[in-house]
């Protein structure tokens, strides 16, 4: 048997409720997109949110709502996805880079000597579904009056010390992309607790106006909706969230299990506060991975390595 390193759990709930929006005649984003946002809410624990087609335009709206412009430095780990920089130069900002710590969180006390007065937000990510120290973030961004946008891509049901990720800044973002923990194939979510921020969301991802049906448009928009279809399948993926979530302990539980006498090589884990619903199994070798990952291919046992540092990517490459 072929073991993948990822694969999404989907069935035939799904696939009832796609059929669903079709029989209503409904497909756009309507009934459904807001249910799914009601439980989002919820479930996080925040008052507003906000759909966006991925995670990637989820974190330009962010940013856009929280007031970044071109001239403005933004303060990214090193060690994330691509594109929690590259929605810092979409919105017209510059990513300032900074390390990650032994359990690649962004490391506070090396972003102290990376604030100017260019610098206005800081951006957590909460990589592989492990929170960063939100204590910590919290703290160096009221001392230095920064925003913070929590990159929570992998984060449903990541919580820091029982409070949701995503709640803890002015703004959250979320990816419901297939191999995140609750999937609409495509999808992201933008939160917040602040209404001015909230109102500012709204006008950016509708066209520049709060409501759709008029036809004057105060301020800029652009269409960053997603679909009942996406939101029917997202309602479904709630349901099943608790099976999913311990599901994923079990997979977790398996491979330490099975590499627990396999020198030189460990199973990433979060930091002391944070729980840890994990994105993937993070495995950390001191010798070349390499060799592991053909030992686990040759046991059908699917392997991949995972994201480059954003200081070697090519685009990056001669401006760090």
């Amino acid at each position: 048997m072929k073991v993948k390193q990822f694969e999404p759990l989907i069935g035939e709930e799904e696939y009832k409720s796609i059929k669903d929006c079709f029989d209503n005649n409904w497909i756009t984003e309507g009934p459904k997109s807001k249910e799914f946002l009601e439980e989002l809410c919820h479930l996080i624990g925040v008052k507003y949110a906000v759909f966006a087609p991925n995670g990637t335009l989820a974190l330009y709206l962010g940013l856009r709502s929280i007031g970044i412009r071109p001239g403005d430095e933004v303060i990214v780990p090193n060690f994330t996805f691509i594109a929690s920089a590259n929605a810092v130069e979409m919105a017209g900002g510059t990513p300032i880079l900074v390390d990650a710590n032994k359990n690649m969180q962004i490391d506070i006390e090396k972003c102290e000597n990376l604030v100017s007065n260019k610098t206005k937000a800081i951006m957590p990510v909460h990589i592989y579904g492990m929170s960063s120290n939100m204590d910590d973030v919290m703290k160096f961004a009221n001392r230095h009056d920064l925003k913070v946008i929590e990159d929570a891509a992998q984060s449903i049901g990541v919580k820091w010390k029982e409070k949701h990720c995503g709640s803890f800044g002015d703004v959250g973002c979320f990816s419901f992309f297939a191999d995140k923990t609750i999937t609409t194939g495509e999808g992201g979510l933008v939160t917040t607790d602040d209404e001015s921020v909230y109102k500012k969301l709204l006008y950016l991802r509708n066209q520049g106006r709060l409501n759709r049906g008029t036809f004057i448009h105060p301020e800029f928009g652009a269409n960053f909706r997603i679909t009942d279809i996406q939101a029917a399948i997202g309602l479904t993926q709630l349901k099943k969230l608790d099976y999913i979530l311990k599901r994923k302990q079990w997979i977790l539980h398996t491979y330490k299990d099975f590499l627990s006498d396999v020198d030189n090589v460990k199973i990433l884990g979060p930091l002391e506060g944070s729980n840890h619903v994990p994105f993937r199994v993070c495995l950390i070798s001191n010798f070349l991975s390499e060799g592991l990952m053909d030992h686990m291919k040759k046991n059908e046992i699917e392997t991949r390595s995972f994201f480059y540092p954003i200081h070697k990517q090519p685009h990056y490459k001669d401006r760090t």
